[in-house]
């Protein structure tokens, strides 16, 4: 991010949080599991599918981690009970991660195999580079016994062909996408054309090992290159879908469902959306400088 950008979204994030959840509010369902549930029934009508995560991250008690499985456990039997289609995305760190690696992966077998009696999904989102290491050992450990489990892997990292190559030996089912969190040039491409690179890149692989991808992007520029590499290879509809966030690019979203492909939005929902509003304020500076240019008078 320019200098100018971060001071832009630094100085939204010392506004009160009830002045950016009026602007947040179109990214997330809401604050509770019926808003989900709500936002994601809209959805299924409009012939879309779902990924529906609680919002939380980086919990530092037990039982902070074990409540977190509990809430997971209840958006599965809710799903089950309501006939959505959707899975579930969950954060590792929300579960326990950085308490205990072995607490983490216990209440993840609890969810899964929670997801598995309903046939269901649980995908394992990434989170910053701090844990990356940790994420792909709790997948590869999941994924030795489940096979309803999916992990993600960000284009922008340096080490991402690598570990698409080394996952793809295990047949992984993946979310790749561009990467969010703010990390350092020297494990993180910044230029834009370098990272859309990577992207395909890291796609193509995954196609040509036969792998699952979810396709999560909202940049035109990628879509295409998607589009092209999907036509190229003859790749079948079963093998792939693509991956949008819950209030972005909604044209562009109803565009690839026209075009007959399968369309998932990952709708995030909870009282913990602040630390997730502030990513996408990140990801969007221009929406910052809006918000800015609302409240504060620039003459």
């Amino acid at each position: 991010m320019n200098p100018i950008n971060y001071l832009i979204v630094q100085s939204v994030k010392i506004l009160p949080k009830s002045i950016i959840y009026l602007f947040a509010k179109k990214y997330i369902a809401g604050t509770d599991l019926d808003a989900g549930v709500r936002v994601t029934k809209k959805l299924n009508s409009n012939g879309i599918v779902a990924t529906m995560d609680l919002l939380g991250e980086t919990v530092k008690k037990k039982e902070d981690a074990i409540q977190a499985k509990n809430d997971f456990i209840k958006l599965l039997k809710t799903i089950e009970r309501e006939k959505l289609d959707s899975n579930i995305s969950t954060k590792p760190t929300a579960l326990g991660l950085l308490i205990d690696k072995n607490l983490c992966y216990d209440l993840y077998v609890e969810i899964v195999e929670c997801a598995k009696k309903y046939n269901n999904f649980v995908r394992i989102d990434m989170e910053d580079s701090s844990v990356t290491d940790d994420i792909f050992e709790l997948y590869e450990k999941l994924f030795e016994q489940y096979s309803n489990v999916g992990i993600v892997v960000q284009s922008y990292m340096r080490r991402n062909i690598d570990d698409v190559k080394r996952l793809n030996a295990k047949g992984a089912n993946y979310r790749v996408c561009k990467g969010i969190y703010i990390e350092p040039k020297e494990i993180a491409y910044k230029n834009k054309n370098e990272v859309r690179e990577k992207f395909l890149e890291a796609l193509e692989l995954m196609f040509n090992n036969g792998n699952y991808v979810g396709i999560a992007t909202h940049d035109n520029i990628l879509v295409k290159g998607s589009y092209d590499l999907i036509s190229k290879k003859n790749i079948p509809n079963n093998k792939f879908e693509f991956q949008m966030l819950y209030g972005v690019k909604e044209k562009l979203r109803d565009k690839i469902k026209d075009d007959g492909y399968k369309m998932r939005i990952y709708v995030p929902y909870g009282d913990q959306w602040y630390a997730y509003s502030v990513r996408r304020l990140q990801e969007n500076p221009q929406l910052a400088w809006y918000i800015l240019k609302s409240i504060i008078p620039f003459n």
